[in-house]
């Protein structure tokens, strides 16, 4: 089975997500000031105004952060290894075992699934191979790509702002995630230290290794040392 959390730091630069971290952010304060600049709209109009707008600008975003860091967009409108087309920029970044196919999408509200649609819907069949399945004559679908999605959910408390922005992994069946994580706490897992090397196998039983003191010299008491070797005041007796 995949270790999809290392699929991901092998396969998306850090450097990466952190920009369109703080682009989707700008992005959702700057269609916020627009649509309160320039239109006097009902609090739905505004609200559905804002959104519309929020989304073309961050997916515009998601499209040129991804190739200035070597993402590949599908090319054709078609999803890989399938005859599914797609609509939405889909960046594909190479590993050296699993590939990782990037898409943008919205969230109604932290973990919540995404809306489907015909891209995601195509996106999502590369992550068959992620979920349990019998597979008795051995034909079944081997590891490759994994699609992704950067998630971004607003925040609804507070508007102009970002709640959330994380990284999920949508099952086939687009009825849940198979992997989701906030990208605050994806982050953290660039900077973890590598492991201390185990220490030398001594060829004891669990690697255990037994270290001997030092022999010491046994205590003469000075009247029973030889006269040569008693020294007082500088001078031999």
């Amino acid at each position: 089975m995949i270790d999809i959390r290392r699929a991901l730091i092998n396969a998306l630069p850090k450097g990466l997500l952190i920009d369109l971290m703080d682009r989707t952010a700008a992005d959702a304060l700057k269609a916020h000031e627009v649509i309160r600049d320039n239109f006097v709209l009902s609090p739905k109009r505004n609200r559905g105004a804002v959104g519309q707008l929020r989304f073309r600008v961050q997916e515009q975003s998601f499209e040129a952060v991804v190739q200035e860091y070597g993402g590949l967009i599908l090319d054709g409108g078609v999803m890989l290894h399938t005859d599914l087309k797609i609509f939405q920029p889909f960046a594909r970044f190479e590993a050296p075992k699993v590939g990782v196919i990037l898409g943008f999408a919205s969230m109604p509200e932290p973990h919540a699934i995404p809306p489907k649609n015909q891209s995601r819907a195509a996106g999502v069949t590369a992550n068959i191979h992620l979920e349990p399945r019998l597979d008795l004559d051995g034909t079944g679908p081997r590891e490759s790509d994994i699609f992704v999605l950067f998630l971004v959910a607003r925040d609804r408390n507070r508007v102009g702002l970002i709640e959330e922005v994380a990284l999920g992994v949508i099952g086939a069946k687009y009825e849940g995630y198979i992997f989701y994580e906030s990208l605050d706490t994806f982050l953290t897992e660039f900077d973890v230290p590598p492991q201390p090397p185990l220490p030398p196998d001594d060829g004891l039983e669990g690697g255990v290794t037994v270290k001997l003191r030092q022999r010491r010299e046994p205590y003469v008491p000075p009247e029973e040392q030889m006269p040569e070797e008693r020294v007082e005041d500088g001078t031999k007796d």
